[in-house]
């Protein structure tokens, strides 16, 4: 019991999910990509990281964000859709960075469905339910990574004197990290494989890569 269940958290999750995303899907799932830092993460499939670890995106919902069932999951996206933390960003700055709060929703989302708390199918509505408001803020993935970077600057602030105030990453990795990203020479960057357009373009099926 204990090797099976080793060999099933160690599968590929390209194994478990072998169709390769359309430019669509990879363009809503690469609103996330500022998000997924982390060595085990996916940035171009639905499923969260390279390999299948379904307790990690539970536990990850339920100590970071306190989801625990499906309705906390799904009332989490609509607070994040709705208002989220550009609330609060837009009282200190006078800007609203939408970007943050859409990558934590697509995160969450992709969590979700790893998890088991949405099906395929789910996941998918509610990354589509995001991208309208996405595509009339923003006319790049420069603009999107520097409200990402607003948004991430206040919600840091915010921790300052509480007992999470070393929990972010520092300033300079997520800097560097959305530096990848942009740089047009970076053939892993789903945004590269995703230009901001694609998503007001034609559908179109694209080939498989982790």
């Amino acid at each position: 019991m204990g090797l099976w269940s080793w060999r099933k958290r160690g599968a590929r999750a390209a194994r478990r999910y072998p169709v390769p995303l359309t430019a669509h899907q990879l363009w809503m799932v690469s609103l996330s990509a500022p998000v997924s830092r982390d060595k085990r993460a996916s940035r171009t499939t639905l499923y969260p990281f390279t390999r299948i670890d379904d307790d990690s995106a539970r536990q990850w919902l339920a100590e970071q964000w306190g989801i625990t069932s499906r309705a906390a999951l799904v009332e989490r996206l609509d607070e994040l859709s709705r208002a989220g933390y550009r609330t609060r960003a837009y009282r200190l700055t006078g800007v609203s960075p939408l970007a943050w709060d859409a990558a934590l929703y697509v995160d969450i989302s992709r969590r979700g469905f790893a998890c088991g708390l949405l099906d395929e199918a789910d996941a998918w509505t509610a990354l589509k339910n995001i991208v309208p408001s996405v595509v009339r803020t923003y006319a790049s993935w420069h603009e999107y990574a520097d409200h990402y970077l607003l948004g991430r600057e206040v919600w840091q602030d915010a921790l300052r004197g509480t007992p999470d105030a070393d929990f972010p990453a520092p300033r300079a990795i997520a800097d560097a990290h959305l530096r990848s990203l942009l740089d047009p020479a970076n053939r892993d960057s789903p945004w590269n494989r995703a230009p901001w357009t694609a998503i007001s373009a034609p559908d179109r099926p694209l080939g498989r890569r982790e």
